[in-house]
């Protein structure tokens, strides 16, 4: 058995996920989101530095550079929160302006956030988010004189729930999207089913806990095209070495492999080493990716 952390390792970051999504339905983006995140989180082919920093009045100040090749991306965010207001302001390569406030609670179980990009005048949006025992229900409005028009939502609890993912255009009159999904959990399973871009796609998902000890779990992924009649299936599986260490791996149907080893080296800091080698084409190079995430 392993000895418990004395601060708090990837296990209990796991953990403190789970809890949430445990109170009720969630929101429609949650369904199937625990078998994606086991697939497809923290894997990259790119190397990213992340350093978060904090004033002495709490504002949190994050900057981060990302090279993909010979392009180097970087990007600084501040947050402040006051009370149950949280404001963030991001600044990119590109002179674009992010800035995001989010009121939590002005109603019981109510969300409110107000986005915009600057300068792109059209970018203004709002979103109300309500979360409910047994409902949650996601409603945004582009700020424009016809704007897109986004709403999800689930009913149901913590063991099933069903849901639809809408979006509106009031310029052209036309469903942009028009998606369904429903999500089966058990105390180790949960399996999802999601019907996407107006019926053409199909995916069903499923993440199965083999040991909570270790955070030992399996998950796959199945997307069907129905215009394409092609299928796409990845399979996925992670387990903590240590607390403060996990390790992953996948493979999908093309023959890529890919694996990854994420460690805790000191509170709140991770380093992340992912690499993909395509095992149809072994000559190729793989690709190798490092995040390093610094929160002193």
């Amino acid at each position: 058995m392993y000895p418990r952390p004395k601060r708090d390792g990837v296990l209990s970051q796991r953990r403190k996920e789970k809890m949430v999504f445990v109170r009720g339905p969630g929101l429609y983006s949650d369904i199937g989101k625990t078998a994606r995140d086991l697939l497809y989180k923290d894997y990259q082919g790119d190397q990213k530095f992340t350093l978060t920093t904090y004033t002495s009045n709490g504002v949190a100040i994050t900057s981060s550079g990302t090279k993909k090749g010979e392009l180097f991306l970087a990007d600084v965010n501040t947050q402040l929160k006051n009370k149950n207001i949280t404001t963030d302001v991001k600044v990119d390569t590109n002179s674009n302006v992010f800035t995001t406030i989010s009121v939590d609670e002005p109603a019981p179980g109510v969300k409110a956030i107000f986005s915009f990009v600057a300068p792109d005048q059209k970018s203004g949006k709002v979103e109300l988010r309500y979360l409910h025992e047994y409902a949650g229900i996601s409603t945004s409005l582009g700020l424009t004189a016809k704007p897109l028009v986004n709403f999800s939502g689930v009913v149901g609890n913590h063991q099933a729930a069903f849901g639809t993912d809408i979006s509106f255009d009031t310029a052209t009159g036309n469903f942009t999207k028009c998606n369904a999904g429903a999500s089966f959990t058990t105390p180790d399973l949960i399996a999802s089913l999601i019907l996407n871009d107006k019926g053409e796609t199909l995916a069903a998902s499923y993440f199965h806990t083999v040991s909570p000890l270790t955070n030992t779990a399996v998950g796959a992924e199945l997307i069907h095209s129905f215009s394409s009649n092609e299928n796409t299936l990845a399979i996925g599986i992670q387990h903590l070495l240590d607390p403060l260490t996990l390790v992953k791996a996948r493979v999908n149907n093309y023959g890529k492999a890919s694996a990854l080893i994420q460690h805790e080296w000191r509170p709140r800091s991770l380093i992340t080493i992912s690499g993909e080698v395509d095992t149809r084409a072994i000559e190729k190079s793989a690709k190798i990716g490092l995040a390093v995430a610094l929160k002193p």
